[in-house]
């Protein structure tokens, strides 16, 4: 982020991996776009032929306020140290479930709770986890890492998902789909919208676990037939289960015999092989409750146990039908009741409020998100006056 004294602008860097082609070089106001590095390990090569040489090269006399990477990236702390700035963690999970899991870290609760069930510093007394919550990591850890240096202050942003996302209409929704350039759709978006409107409004199931994470054969050949039992139409993208190459072919032996047919026959299912617009995580859940839409949750990795937590129990707008891979699951219908759907009706009208601002809607406070970007940026230019002084 460059201070240009007066206007906070964003110049977005791409990472110099062949393998991460992810951002596009430019320079966007900070209240309307936050974008993040991609993931990587590695601190990148600072040659003057590669994009980062840039950053010691200002085009003014006013240098970088700072840097804004995705929390995987470690390298970029050090990179802001030689260029006099800070570096900014960007953290794409919820605070709910970044509170909790860094809380987790820190602390280790479940090491000495009496029981399966625990609670954890910062959350209130009735607010209890279960170690099933916990990925192995977690309890395999013993306090002798250096989490216990860690110290944060947090600003709250988003949902950072497409503004279209937003508008309600078939036609915004196939405009978010093309903008996953460089993906092979599995389906066609036209397709796929085509059959959604030959369904009845809000009866169609979405089923997606996100572009990193399947489920084991037994889990998919159960929800199968649980999906073909309830009688309810579904979206399902679907890949190889657990132990199979994830970009690999499908094999039929998979589902119950005849299912894709069956299905596609009674107009009942839509399988979506190969790839789709979708997530999973922290993205699905924002891109369902900014639509209202009530979700089933089934937590695999990293934060989302805390997630689905949050969801079920204070918000009340999804239901958990099982956790991870390792777990069984039977075949009966989940149900969905009304008032998880009115509960996300009032959530939908909270993150779309959380993105006002007063450029356009006159009268009108402005929202979360928008304060949260306005206060990050005052708190970093007043560290940066203040460095100065001492200087």
């Amino acid at each position: 982020m460059r201070d240009r004294c007066n206007t906070s602008q964003l110049n977005v860097l791409k990472a110099p991996y062949s393998q991460w082609q992810v951002l596009l070089n430019g320079s966007l106001r900070i209240r309307k776009c936050l974008k993040t590095f991609s993931k990587a390990k590695e601190p990148p090569p600072l040659q003057n032929d590669q994009p980062f040489s840039r950053l010691t090269q200002p085009r003014t006399s006013c240098s970088p306020l700072c840097l804004i990477s995705d929390v995987f990236f470690g390298w970029a702390t050090d990179l802001a140290n030689s260029l006099g700035t800070v570096n900014v963690s960007f953290k794409t999970s919820g605070a709910y479930g970044f509170a909790a899991y860094t809380s987790v870290w820190l602390s280790l609760p479940h090491r000495s709770a009496s029981n399966e069930y625990f609670t954890i510093p910062g959350f209130p007394e009735h607010c209890r986890f279960h170690i099933s919550q916990l990925s192995s990591f977690v309890r395999a850890a013993d306090g002798t890492d250096s989490w216990d240096s860690l110290k944060l202050h947090v600003w709250c942003v988003g949902p950072l998902i497409p503004a279209d996302a937003l508008k309600n209409s078939s036609t915004s929704d196939l405009k978010v789909s093309r903008q996953r350039a460089g993906k092979e759709l599995g389906f066609s978006a036209k397709k796929c919208l085509e059959w959604l409107d030959s369904q009845g409004s809000s009866s169609v199931i979405y089923i997606s676990f996100g572009s990193q994470n399947t489920i084991s054969a037994t889990q998919m050949m159960e929800l199968a037939v649980g999906l073909e039992e309830s009688g309810k139409p579904f979206v399902w993208v679907i890949r190889p289960p657990v132990g199979f190459d994830l970009k690999g072919e499908f094999r039929a032996e998979w589902l119950p015999h005849g299912f894709e047919e069956i299905m596609s026959k009674r107009k009942q299912g839509l399988l979506v092989h190969n790839w789709a617009p979708h997530h999973c995580g922290w993205n699905s859940v924002m891109e369902s409750l900014s639509q209202g839409v009530p979700i089933v949750g089934w937590p695999l990795a990293a934060e989302q146990a805390y997630n689905s937590k949050m969801l079920v129990e204070e918000m009340g707008v999804s239901v958990e039908l099982t956790r991870v891979v390792q777990s069984n699951i039977g075949w009966k219908e989940v149900k969905e009741g009304g008032e998880m759907r009115k509960n996300a009706g009032e959530i939908k009208g909270k993150i779309r409020g959380s993105i006002r601002d007063n450029d356009g809607d006159q009268g009108k406070e402005k929202g979360s998100s928008v304060k949260a970007m306005e206060d990050f940026v005052a708190a970093l230019l007043s560290k940066k006056q203040d460095s100065a002084k001492i200087n």
